[in-house]
């Protein structure tokens, strides 16, 4: 047979079998032909129907290789949580090899994604996450303390955390902080009592969920009240990464290095009626609890005219197809000029939408369920991680990220920001918002995939079959 019959046979057999291929396998058979770098696969082209909806046809004429290979389509889901009895390895698929040597096999359960990463991870972020568990404790009469800063996570640069715990009328005593204060009620109820410098004083009684906030330098107190046995809990926010607990400005502190007839001259009195104040720092100590609608002292000047608590507890969430989300920031909290929070709830098999926020880091604290969490990072940078109740997240300015729900009970979650107003950039939204043509380009997808993207923000997102109407 000729060189010419030959390739002639060779060219109709090649048209009849690219035209052959349905349009629903084309990601199959590419996935397959990228796999080598030398391989074609079909061009797609698009032409527009009577019906004015594209269809796709398969190019007759052989086309040269994708910009990029396609991506994989293997699945990467989480091999195990806290309701499965799996053996912690790390394997997945044909990857990996099971550990011989010593193992800490609690911890691995809880992290699945950092023992076998998804095959789409690649690079590392700094570690992104930091259980309060590991965090050292401060045992005093009355509660205890502990902390997080960029001591226990270094990629936490821009705020740092306290857990702090109070029995019922015991009192973290009055104080003041070089930064501001925020804090969110984990349970029980808390009284504070400020004084700003103004001279205009507040108290108030603030319950599980809500929030309080202090500026900057303004002096305040916490007590925990007897509206239940066990006093109170709270987290508290420092917009400052290098916060430390240690270095709170305390009354008794100062006092306790302030030469007694300095003081005495200060409140003009007598040296002998402060004979019995405490030698040194009293930081947490037991107390009497006052009444919840406990009055502050008639001041000249009256109460702060923008109250420091706020009852996030009773603002109705708003309600999407995965779940729930409300938000308080210095449009809802007058004062909180400086703190911005989310509390997002993601029910069983849904997740928080692919997002990330444009101006500030996201300091996350996981209240109920379990979550994993890929931080994307430009330049091919990914990783996953896992959390747990009690757990910290902190994902900085710009990474892309979702939030899914591993487990078989609502997801309860914090997004804490540095910011005076909240603020998000949406995947969906972007595009579903940019010409349509743009995105086909970018991502070959269809012209019906692309017409079902949301125009409004998920937020929280139930999966496929729960979209809401744009």
């Amino acid at each position: 047979m000729s060189k010419f019959l030959t390739a002639v046979l060779c060219a109709v057999l090649y048209g009849s079998f690219v035209t052959s291929i349905p349009l629903s396998n084309v990601s199959a058979f590419s996935a397959t032909s990228s796999s080598t770098a030398t391989s074609s696969p079909v061009s797609i082209s698009t032409t527009q129907g009577s019906s004015g909806v594209g269809t796709s046809t398969a190019s007759s004429v052989a086309a040269p290789s994708p910009t990029v290979p396609y991506a994989s389509d293997d699945a990467n889901y989480w091999l195990w949580n806290e309701t499965t009895k799996t053996d912690p390895q790390p394997e997945r698929g044909k990857l990996g090899a099971n550990i011989l040597g010593p193992q800490n096999v609690p911890i691995d359960k809880q992290n699945p994604d950092i023992l076998t990463p998804p095959t789409t991870d690649q690079g590392t972020v700094g570690n992104a996450k930091w259980p309060f568990s590991l965090s050292k404790n401060q045992l005093n009469t009355g509660g205890w303390v502990r902390q997080q800063n960029v001591q226990q996570m270094p990629i936490a640069k821009a705020m740092a955390g306290v857990d702090m715990r109070l029995e019922a009328g015991a009192i973290r005593e009055l104080h003041w902080h070089q930064t501001a204060e925020w804090a969110y009620v984990l349970s029980g109820s808390t009284q504070i009592t400020s004084v700003d410098q103004y001279g205009r004083n507040y108290v108030a009684t603030v319950n599980k969920g809500d929030l309080w906030y202090f500026p900057p330098g303004i002096p305040h107190s916490l007590q925990g009240t007897n509206d239940t046995a066990e006093g109170t809990e709270f987290l508290l926010i420092f917009p400052d990464g290098t916060f430390n607990d240690d270095d709170t400005l305390l009354l008794t502190d100062w006092l306790a290095h302030t030469p007694k007839e300095v003081i005495a001259k200060n409140f003009q009195d007598y040296m002998i009626d402060w004979d019995m104040i405490p030698g040194e720092q009293l930081y947490i100590f037991p107390g009497t609890a006052l009444p919840d609608d406990q009055k502050p002292p008639k001041s000249p000047a009256g109460e702060v005219p923008e109250p420091f608590s706020y009852e996030f507890s009773k603002i109705q969430p708003t309600q999407y197809t995965g779940g729930t989300v409300k938000i308080a920031d210095s449009t809802t909290f007058h004062v909180a000029t400086e703190i911005a929070v989310a509390e997002i709830t993601v029910e069983p098999g849904a997740m928080r939408e692919m997002h990330w926020h444009p101006t500030q880091d996201e300091w996350g604290f996981f209240l109920e369920g379990t979550a994993r969490v890929t931080l994307f990072a430009g330049t091919a940078i990914a990783q996953t991680f896992d959390y747990q109740p009690g757990d910290i997240s902190y994902i900085p300015t710009g990474y892309g990220h979702y939030v899914e729900n591993t487990g078989n009970t609502t997801l309860k979650f914090l997004e804490i920001f540095n910011t005076d107003v909240f603020q998000d950039v949406s995947l969906a939204q972007w595009l579903a918002l940019t010409p349509p043509s743009l995105v086909k380009q970018h991502l070959h997808l269809s012209d019906s995939t692309i017409a079902n993207f949301n125009r409004s923000k998920g937020v929280v997102v139930g999966g496929p079959g729960a979209k809401v109407s744009a």
